[in-house]
């Protein structure tokens, strides 16, 4: 960063570095002068956004995962800030917060916005005026610093100088462990962390509205946002993973938003290459603005072959109620009219005789009773590839450490599964053709292999609840194998995880409306044939 602030700054001093962060190993300084011969030629935003990134992977793979460390690209924080003014945001007078600030990525593009809004204003008051409603926290000393440093940069470049008095514009902190509601602001914007964390117990209760079970770091701080936005018309602003639409553990966190601060937009970023090349789940631009009224409008956005980004519209998104209960928003512009088709349908599994279960063998805490062969005690031991991407169970184990067979004990009856049920695989991607790959568990093979088998955590098991079903595994397997149905979770799914919680949740046609599913399987129909006849079951009207 000091390289590269020598090359491009000759009208401001630059911050001096946390005495924590001063001393960089000889060998590294070779690397940050050729990192600050690239950064200079380009502009402000993508110099920033270079450096903050070539920052960001110095760090341990596993710190960065956990803390959710990845910085936002130029062309997304322009989307996001430009919704955010379209949600009602004056530059020129409102009051804005990044919680999370990381390098720069957003406050640095705010404080150019405020100045130009403040365009003929005395150079020292619009400095002022800016360094009296921008605000930027963040927990790492670097990147506290590598804010201010941009931001510094970025009123040079749009005053001519650096006028004294903004040295107070980034604090540096936990913001979590701050007192909530004060001070308030206009805009909260941000790209928060995301990843699991282990809240204290002071932690737990003080964001307990928005928590079930465990929490994410980027659901914390939204329910964060939602306390220090301003009442009656504070804006949130935030890049996410999508999860929160439909998890089970962010049903609070939904109820709190619906109630607090309804959103306004969403911005599915449709393909992360290009956009977040480096990020696994899918990603969501957000805007939710208190006392909000009516649907939320939904786009698409892409990176163009620039790097720009590309929106296309996909309809609204109307909140349910209670608002608690996963968001049925369309994934892409062919499923708006599903979206809203689905949300009128009443019928869940729990109407069609079957319950969720995750399969009960978490392998790696019995790898002493893993077996190659058939032994006395043991049982099959069923995989994720036991369902084929053809929809067929297959007694299969053929990835590494995977062995067919599991001896269990007496006193295990709960690792076991007696009865036939229909298999899904439990973790697929967005970019997979189907995210829906179940098989029937057949009752001939359990009986045929002495009653028993053990079903593998990687696999969920769709369970009837009655002796029989109103609709049978069969017709379940292959409903689930449809085109049809895999389109109606996109709907409803976040992550890669197909959850117990998302199936139960899943809008599904009527009994009475699969009845002639029942009939082509019981004529022995074919298998495309069968799928290909569950395509009108969702039919919008």
């Amino acid at each position: 960063m000091g390289a590269w602030w020598r090359k491009t700054q000759v009208n401001a001093r630059l911050r001096p570095l946390p005495q924590v962060l001063r001393k960089l190993p000889d060998d590294s300084i070779l690397l940050a002068e050729r990192l600050a011969e690239l950064a200079s030629t380009l502009p402000l935003d993508e110099a920033g956004f270079l450096l903050g990134r070539s920052y960001s992977t110095t760090l341990p793979l596993e710190f960065r995962s956990t803390n959710g460390v990845f910085y936002t690209p130029p062309p997304v924080v322009e989307r996001l800030l430009d919704n955010a003014e379209q949600a009602g945001i004056d530059w020129a007078r409102h009051s804005v917060l990044d919680p999370a600030c990381g390098g720069g990525a957003f406050v640095a593009p705010v404080a150019r916005r405020m100045l130009r809004a403040l365009e003929g204003a005395d150079p020292r008051v619009a400095a002022r005026s800016v360094a009296a409603r921008l605000r930027g926290y963040e927990i790492d000393p670097f990147s506290a610093w590598l804010t201010g440093c941009l931001t510094d940069a970025t009123i040079t470049a749009e005053l001519g100088e650096l006028p004294k008095g903004l040295e107070g514009i980034i604090d540096v902190g936990d913001t979590l462990k701050r007192e909530l509601n004060a001070p308030l602001f206009d805009l909260v914007i941000g790209n928060p962390p995301y990843g699991r964390l282990r809240l204290p117990p002071k932690s737990r209760t003080k964001f307990e509205r928005s928590l079930f079970g465990h929490a994410n770091l980027y659901g914390v701080f939204l329910d964060f946002a939602v306390h220090v936005a301003k009442p009656e018309s504070g804006v949130i602003a935030f890049v996410t993973p999508t999860g929160f639409l439909c998890g089970e553990y962010f049903k609070n966190l939904r109820s709190l938003l619906g109630r607090d601060a309804p959103p306004l937009m969403l911005d599915f970023v449709s393909e992360r290459e290009g956009v977040f090349d480096d990020v696994l789940q899918e990603t969501l631009l957000t805007v939710f603005r208190k006392g909000a009224k009516g649907n939320a409008r939904v786009h698409f956005v892409s990176a163009d072959d620039d790097g720009s980004v590309v929106a296309s519209p996909g309809g609204t998104f109307e909140l349910p109620s209670p608002s608690d209960v996963p968001w049925i928003v369309p994934r892409s512009p062919e499923a708006k009219g599903l979206a809203k088709r689905l949300r009128s349908l009443p019928t869940r599994l729990s109407d069609w005789g079957y319950r969720v279960a995750t399969g009960p063998l978490v392998w790696n805490r019995f790898k002493d009773r893993l077996r190659d062969e058939k032994i006395r005690g043991a049982v099959p031991l069923l995989w994720a590839e036991s369902v084929s991407p053809d929809g067929l169970f297959e007694f299969r184990a053929a990835r590494r450490n995977h062995s067919p067979y599991f001896v269990a004990h007496a006193d295990e009856e709960h690792l076991l599964v007696r009865t036939s049920c229909v298999l899904l695989q439990r973790t697929t991607a967005k970019e997979q053709s189907r995210r829906l790959i179940a098989a029937q568990l057949p009752q001939r093979f359990i009986d045929d292999a002495g009653g028993a088998v053990t079903v593998e955590n990687h696999l969920n098991m769709l369970l009837p609840t009655v002796a029989t079903p109103a609709v049978t595994p069969t017709a379940l397997a292959a409903f689930l194998n449809s085109e049809a149905a895999d389109n109606a979770f996109r709907c409803i799914s976040g992550t890669v995880a197909v959850s117990a919680y998302e199936l139960e949740s899943l809008p599904l046609p009527s009994v009475k409306e699969l009845a002639f599913l029942e009939k082509a399987i019981a004529r022995g129909a074919s298998a495309s044939t069968i799928k290909a006849a569950c395509n009108p079951l969702y039919v919008v009207d």
